[in-house]
């Protein structure tokens, strides 16, 4: 049977990832994939992966990870912020793959129809432990606990001041495009943060939460008539329910990690039908 399917965090540059990467197969030939970013740093990895995918699935949906924001010192493409976006969503383009500058693409297959929702938000360091009352004081906690994001170091917010400003920016555009969807219809929202700040409350470092989202998008599942949200990002994945709306976390990551679990890794989470 034909259905919607998702991964997130491949994180390519383990080579044990590279190969359930590589034995990715949908199930069906019209089958289509939700990538939710973090599958590479480097900008041909990004390539490398999306053009196995993009042959094998009908349709690819991807939207950028922290990690493919970087600009890493060991990728050649070595563009910043808003560039490095504008060139990763070109090098989609160019493979037939949606991303979030491109029209919504309607899931007509079972379970549908759905307008499926590629998103690009950011975070805003909103998602504050409770003795943190602004951004300086969670980061000053973050650093004293040595529980600090790599973003803080190679995701650049050019040509915006910081990445908070850049968020802000993103979420009011993106919010424009979702109120012109046509009233009523189901979408399912695609991030790599998750859109409320509950799957974050289980992390083994709450001070990581600040670099996992941000609270303006807490509603969004409800305005914009989800029928499922999709994310990665926090390496834990499983299925919640936030209003009454199913929440996919559909991470892959770290072979530390996935070896631990009891479910074999690389396994596609569907998304439509509801399984």
């Amino acid at each position: 049977m034909t259905a919607l399917l998702a991964i997130s965090d491949l994180h390519i540059g383990y080579a044990e990832n590279r190969r359930i990467l590589e034995d990715l197969r949908p199930g069906d030939p019209s089958d289509w994939l939700l990538v939710a970013g973090d599958v590479s740093e480097e900008v041909a990895g990004l390539e490398w992966a999306l053009t196995l995918l993009s042959r094998r699935f009908a349709k690819v949906v991807w939207v950028p990870g922290n990690h493919e924001m970087w600009t890493h010192p060991s990728d050649p493409v070595q563009l910043r912020g808003e560039e490095r976006y504008q060139h990763l969503v070109k090098v989609c383009r160019s493979l037939g793959v949606v991303t979030p500058e491109d029209p919504y693409p309607t899931w007509t297959g079972p379970g549908g129809p759905a307008v499926i929702v590629p998103l690009f938000v950011l975070y805003d360091y909103t998602f504050r432990t409770p003795d943190a009352e602004t951004k300086e004081e969670a980061l000053a906690l973050a650093y004293a606990k040595d529980v600090v994001c790599t973003d803080e170091f190679l995701l650049h917010p050019d040509p915006h001041d910081s990445r908070d400003a850049w968020c802000a920016a993103r979420v009011a555009e993106t919010e424009r495009r979702l109120a012109a969807l046509p009233p009523g219809v189901p979408t399912v929202l695609v991030n790599h943060y998750p859109l409320v700040r509950e799957p974050t409350l289980v992390l083994r470092h709450p001070e990581f939460a600040i670099w996992c989202g941000t609270e303006r998008t807490a509603d969004w599942h409800l305005r914009f008539n989800a029928c499922a949200a999709v994310y990665g990002h926090l390496h834990i994945p499983r299925t919640t329910w936030h209003d009454g709306v199913r929440f996919e976390e559909v991470s892959l990551g770290y072979p530390r990690e996935w070896r631990s679990r009891p479910t074999p890794p690389g396994r596609l989470r569907q998304i439509l039908p509801v399984p």
